[in-house]
């Protein structure tokens, strides 16, 4: 055997932390950590984490759909028309939907070289963002904005175990204001959501 065999990829992906946004609002959302640590030549910077919640991930599964071709794509968690942010057992089991959808998607090659994906997984840009900077459309380019959330990530620390901590995720992607240079987008705002107690995806 050759000792200088090539180490084995791997991509591990956990959604946890879930947490209500602007709770003393008519505007509450849940949304959840994504944390991602891999050696796979697939992406650019190895460790990330950002926060996202469940209505940009049915964002990100009607993209990736319309690049896969005949590849099968998992599906979400089911759909509630009036999903309680204080229901912490309906909150637990979208989670655990969530995460399962992650790993098939990550473990789906055709996936992979889909910029919006990693831009979604690695960045907290906004969808309408996320679009526009893989159409062209941003003063900078998909590896930048990688590279340039990667940086403000200094807090991290890896163990020998390769566990990660002392890693922090950034704002909710829901409030935009994050990054600001992008042509103007017709993305209905993300204050308008149903009451306190729901939210609408």
């Amino acid at each position: 055997m050759m000792k200088d065999q090539e180490e084995e990829e791997f991509i591990t992906v956990r959604v946890q932390d879930p947490r209500i946004q602007d709770q003393n609002s008519w505007a509450a959302y849940v949304d959840y950590k994504i944390f991602l640590y891999t050696n796979s030549k697939a992406f650019t910077v190895k460790t990330s984490c950002v926060r996202r919640r469940y209505r940009e991930f049915v964002w990100l599964r009607r993209q990736l759909q319309k690049n896969a071709g005949l590849v099968p794509l998992p599906e979400l968690p089911g759909k509630k028309p009036f999903f309680q942010v204080n229901d912490i057992e309906s909150i637990e089991r979208r989670r655990q939907g969530l995460q399962q959808f992650l790993e098939k998607v990550l473990h789906t090659t055709v996936f992979l070289s889909d910029s919006q994906l990693h831009l979604f997984l690695q960045t907290q840009l906004p969808p309408a963002q996320i679009e526009a900077c893989v159409q062209g459309r941003t003063p900078f380019s998909v590896n930048k904005a990688i590279l340039d959330n990667a940086m403000c990530r200094k807090s991290i620390l890896l163990r020998e175990d390769a566990e990660a901590v002392g890693y922090e995720c950034g704002s909710s992607p829901s409030h935009p204001n994050q990054v600001n240079d992008v042509e103007t987008s017709d993305e209905t705002p993300a204050t308008q959501e149903e009451p306190a107690t729901s939210e609408r995806i």
